[in-house]
């Protein structure tokens, strides 16, 4: 058996101004190495690494990846040894500067030795500095005077029996809780330690291999009660994605614009947040070809960070829905709530009819007997008629579509308006209906 141990500065890893994840998600991280992977007195790491070191091409470059794949922003200190008790003693000597010994463990100082911190003054008195001079006095003697744990302690970092850990495991559903460092007046205050609970999210979304669709989160208010109103124990924010995403500086943009939004009904003391809906992740596919790999935020981002800030009903999209009047043949919903249902045949448009209708019909002004919008307009296809008893308020439509040119606007939609009656002496109008991407 081969062990590693990690070690993050506990004084590092108690500063509030650093957004570290919390500690179970950086052992949620350490299981990309190995399945053994087990917590030690919330102080080290432990890996068991001797089944699977030679997947990533042997202990030294196993021990570079865990240097740059580090999911904290402090250098992680690390050790090695045959077993789990020699690996975490070498690892508090190098935390303290001391030089390991070299491959005999019977040199190890007994203060590294977990089972044995309780008893040195006494085992000091009896002239008794390292492993070795623990393990020369009588067995039985030992183990009257302190006990059978200090003794199969030394048993155990010998490999003269088994050692028994509970290994760290990944939750199906993600859901962290973090205490605040100091009360919350206003919800924006809540971001600095939701970026903390925000690491953990992305470590647990790659370890899973899930994007995120839905969060929550929560935070615990400090008060019952508040000017004699009676509050909830709890106020909660929830974000949605039209698309799973790992992307945590989105997920970040958006919490920041549903927090600025929002106000506290009183301080808040604990926050937590959670999964609400998670998908199987594909992964990102990348191209050879420079078009393909533009930067900036993709379509539905911006939408996302839009519809957070202004609010869902202020950014609305087109949708294309079954009916036989023009004007009902597209409604405007909110942009945020990407119904599935918008991929169904039915709803798909007519491929003559154009992506964007007006509100209202446009009417045309005239140059003789051509209709103009931005510029004599040339039509390319058409008539179709349309002819209806039940438009409106009963009265009877007669409708001539045609799809046009304009020389500034592109293709147009226009029809002309001809009258019910043929004996009428009025001249035809025309109007603008939609217009082509």
């Amino acid at each position: 058996m081969h062990w590693i141990a990690l070690r993050w500065p506990p004084e590092l890893l108690s500063d509030t101004a650093l957004p570290l994840p919390p500690l179970e998600a950086l052992g949620w991280w350490a299981l990309q190495f190995t399945p053994r992977v087990v917590w030690v007195d919330d102080e080290a790491l432990l890996l068991e690494v001797s089944a699977c070191e030679r997947l990533w091409g042997g202990r030294l470059a196993l021990m570079r990846e865990l240097a740059r794949t580090n999911p904290a922003p402090v250098p992680v200190q690390r050790a090695q040894g045959a077993t789990s008790l020699i690996a975490l003693a070498r690892l508090r000597m190098f935390a303290r500067g001391e030089e390991p010994p070299g491959d005999s463990s019977f040199d190890l100082p007994l203060d590294t030795l977990s089972a044995a911190r309780d008893h040195l003054d006494v085992l000091a008195h009896l002239g008794c500095r390292t492993w070795g001079d623990v393990a020369a006095l009588p067995r039985g003697g030992l183990t009257r005077r302190f006990g059978k744990e200090l003794r199969e302690a030394l048993d155990a970092a010998w490999g003269l029996r088994p050692e028994s850990h509970a290994w760290l495991t990944l939750p199906d559903a993600f859901e962290q809780k973090l205490e605040l460092p100091a009360l919350a007046e206003s919800a924006p205050e809540l971001m600095w330690s939701a970026n903390r609970l925000l690491s953990a999210l992305q470590i647990w979304l790659a370890a899973r291999q899930r994007g995120a669709v839905a969060l929550e989160l929560q935070w615990t208010l400090d008060l019952r009660r508040f000017n004699g109103v009676d509050l909830p124990p709890h106020q909660q924010v929830t974000v949605r994605t039209a698309e799973p995403t790992q992307d945590m500086a989105h997920l970040r943009r958006l919490l920041a614009e549903r927090l600025a939004l929002t106000t506290l009904a009183a301080p808040a003391s604990w926050l937590r947040l959670r999964s609400i809906e998670t998908t199987p992740w594909a992964g990102a596919s990348t191209s050879f070809l420079p078009e393909d790999n533009r930067k900036g935020d993709k379509l539905h981002e911006l939408v996302e960070r839009l519809s957070a800030r202004l609010g869902a009903q202020q950014v609305l999209r087109a949708v294309a829905q079954a009916d036989h009047r023009p004007e009902c043949k597209q409604v405007w919903k909110p942009a945020l709530h990407k119904a599935r249902a918008d991929a169904s045949p039915v709803s798909q448009p007519d491929a003559l009819y154009p992506s964007w209708l007006l509100r209202e019909p446009l009417r045309l002004d005239m140059e003789g007997e051509r209709p103009c919008y931005q510029g004599r307009l040339r039509k390319l296809v058409g008539p179709q008629r349309v002819e209806a008893g039940w438009w409106g308020e009963g009265q009877p439509v007669v409708r001539d579509y045609y799809i046009a040119e304009s020389p500034k606007a592109g293709l147009v939609w226009i029809y002309r308006e001809r009258p019910s009656s043929c004996f009428t002496s009025e001249a035809p109008r025309w109007y603008l209906q939609g217009m082509y991407a």
